[in-house]
């Protein structure tokens, strides 16, 4: 879209995805509630969403814990008709996406990553449709394909951190920049949020705000959407010198 407008100059505002880290600290007030939040947001809309928050990251001393969270919060996500009132994941857009998703997880378990729940295929009684299993993966290493790719489907990667210093790191390790998350104690939760390089961050379980802008930094696109920054969009300023 931006070559396309380029020749006339055209002003192009584009939201182009994300790989966003949903960083839970150690102080969080319910550590086993914010991993099942993380679960439940990425596979919100079966995963298709730009801002899902595919990476979680959780102190390697608590890495068994948040597995056995992860692992019971993917259990309630069951798959099936969207019309059914027990199904909590339809099946993704297309053919093509399907495939697309179906080699990640098979590039997450080549390259090494542990596999809590879910994996290549249908979920069972599911023979038809571009149904993706509720997948989660632990012990991922953030320079995986599976860290590093949107994959844009139901599968979630559990990475560990040691400190506050390493998880900043390793959550800006990325080529996107569109939403963070972070579950902890308030102002601790806060500061590690300034340190994000990412265009939005959603601290202890917080919403969208629609009153606020909506866009990310880096490959995540430019421009923003809602609040005053996304009226701006459309606007272009003047400058009026002298008036005698």
């Amino acid at each position: 879209m931006a070559k396309a407008a380029a020749d006339d100059i055209k002003r192009v505002t584009q939201e182009l995805g994300g790989k966003s880290a949903n960083i839970i600290l150690d102080d969080a007030p319910n550590f086993a509630k914010a991993v099942a939040g993380g679960v439940a947001g990425c596979f919100g809309n079966s995963g298709q969403s730009c801002n899902a928050p595919t990476r979680m990251l959780v102190p390697q001393s608590r890495m068994d814990e948040a597995i056995e969270a992860a692992r019971a919060a993917a259990a309630k996500a069951s798959a099936g008709d969207p019309k059914a009132e027990t199904t909590r994941l339809g099946p993704v857009v297309s053919e093509t996406q399907f495939n697309k998703i179906q080699g990640l997880i098979e590039r997450g378990i080549a390259e090494g990553a542990e596999l809590v729940v879910g994996g290549p295929g249908r979920p069972q009684g599911l023979d038809k449709g571009y149904y993706v299993q509720p997948t989660v993966f632990a012990r991922v290493d953030n320079d995986m394909t599976i860290a590093r790719e949107e994959i844009f489907g139901p599968v979630l990667s559990i990475i560990g951190y040691e400190d506050d210093a390493d998880a900043v790191r390793i959550a800006n390790d990325t080529d996107y920049g569109l939403s963070g998350y972070v579950s902890g104690e308030a102002s601790h939760a806060q500061q590690i949020a300034r340190q994000l390089r990412t265009g939005n961050v959603h601290i202890n379980g917080a919403g969208p705000d629609f009153s606020a802008p909506f866009g990310g930094y880096k490959k995540s696109g430019n421009g923003r959407e809602w609040g005053v920054e996304g009226f701006e969009e459309f606007l272009e300023t003047k400058a009026m010198m002298g008036a005698a």
